[in-house]
């Protein structure tokens, strides 16, 4: 694993599905004192969410309160609650290639840019035949770190 091409360089976010993003602000916001920062919605991806910021700088955390679009529908953004976690990598594009090669599922999609403007990519929870590799129960995203965080990483 010597020869791995990128590095996990922090938690860029978590994402927290329910059915009701006014539940999830009360607790969040209202409660927590997480400050609300925007909103993102996407049909293909069954989502509206708002983005919350915690920390600051390389310390900076987002935390996506989300809820579907269609409660029936696909992908099931708010089961389970907990529904992702994103990790800063340093070269997201190496990362890809170098993971798919060691046999690593990623969900339909490739690279492209998520609610927060950076480059993504989608870690599947559970292999599969062809690609034996999965995040183990867990939808994970990699996100192209931008400047500051290489860095601040440096």
């Amino acid at each position: 694993m010597s020869t791995r091409p990128f590095r996990v360089l922090g938690v860029q976010q978590i994402a927290i599905g329910g059915t009701d993003k006014g539940e999830l602000r009360a607790l969040w916001c209202d409660m927590l004192g997480v400050q609300k920062t925007g909103e993102y919605q996407s049909a293909s991806e069954n989502v509206d969410e708002d983005i919350l910021v915690a920390g600051k700088g390389s310390a900076r955390v987002e935390i996506d309160l989300m809820q579907p679009i269609d409660p029936q529908g696909r992908p099931r953004v708010h089961e389970p609650a907990l529904n992702h976690i994103g990790l800063w990598v340093d070269d997201l594009a190496s990362a890809v290639t170098w993971l798919t090669a060691q046999g690593m599922r990623f969900t339909p999609g490739g690279i492209r840019k998520g609610a927060s403007g950076h480059d993504v990519c989608f870690i599947h929870p559970k292999s599969s035949a062809e690609f034996p590799v999965g995040g183990a129960g867990v939808l994970i995203e990699l996100v192209q770190a931008p400047e500051d965080i290489l860095a601040a990483n440096a």
